[in-house]
């Protein structure tokens, strides 16, 4: 038998409407740290490696402890909106989760800032507390918070 591959997650990326907007929300709100903004023009390879014949975008690499975030805003193709009848059930990547060491006062803070929460803060099993809540362009995010 073949050993396994020797891989490490690199990044998720995440396709936005309006990159300055996003990077503000998980950059100045959530606490991302820009890494790096970089424009792709058509004459580049993004389309060629996407499969996205004449492809433009900027992009954004946000960081997050040993985690990146990658966000890319097309100029075109322009990407549609997230359907109303898309639900956490659908195929795909479905939700980033943000580890918290204080949900509570995470949720306080990103409520008040107008973030929009599927419910409050729910403790899904003993010591492990969940809320959901959408991003700028109505993707889901999670914080999530182990006390046990």
């Amino acid at each position: 038998m073949e050993a396994p591959m020797a891989l490490t997650l690199g990044h998720v990326a995440l396709s936005v409407s309006d990159l300055d907007r996003s990077i503000a929300f998980y950059g100045g709100l959530l606490g991302f740290s820009v890494v790096r903004i970089v424009d792709c023009p058509p004459e580049g390879k993004l389309g060629e490696v996407m499969n996205l014949p004449g492809a433009c975008a900027r992009l954004a690499h946000l960081a997050l402890g040993d985690a990146v975030l990658e966000l890319l805003e097309y100029a075109h193709p322009r990407g549609a909106a997230i359907p109303p009848e898309c639900t956490l059930a659908a195929l795909g990547f479905t939700h980033i989760c943000l580890a918290s060491t204080d949900i509570m006062s995470d949720y306080s803070r990103l409520k008040s800032s107008g973030v929009r929460f599927y419910t409050e803060p729910i403790e899904y099993r003993p010591g492990v507390w969940m809320a959901y809540f959408y991003g700028p362009d109505g993707e889901t995010c999670e914080l999530r918070q182990e006390t046990a």
